[in-house]
């Protein structure tokens, strides 16, 4: 399961409404890449695809693929609001090592990131 933090899902909301996109979903993925291995990435699903896990957090659609499941299970997303900015940061528990960026983090003991 992932969850949403109430100022992830009114920020994406927020976001939503002004692209209208009001039926999408947020779809949640891992792919290759970052300087630890894995990527998160965000992006919003007009449909779902075979083999997806659909979550429901903070009234938001949550959907992920089938070979993100495995590193994304038991995550969370929050959005930060600060006098740096704000963005969206993935806590995920499966993580063995992540970086400082916040972007990427490795399921394999060993890693480094190169910042």
């Amino acid at each position: 399961m992932i969850t949403l933090t109430q100022p992830a899902a009114e920020q994406l909301s927020k976001i939503m409404t002004d692209k209208n996109i009001t039926g999408h979903s947020l779809r949640v993925f891992v792919s290759g890449g970052g300087c630890s291995g894995l990527s998160y990435g965000m992006t919003f699903s007009e449909g779902m695809e075979m083999g997806d896990q659909i979550f429901e957090a903070n009234g938001m659609q949550v959907v992920v693929d089938p070979s993100s499941i495995q590193y994304l299970d038991g995550a969370e997303i929050d959005y930060i609001d600060s006098l740096m900015g704000g963005g969206f940061r993935i806590e995920n528990p499966n993580a063995v090592r992540s970086c400082a960026c916040g972007s990427s983090s490795t399921g394999e003991q060993g890693s480094s990131c190169n910042n």
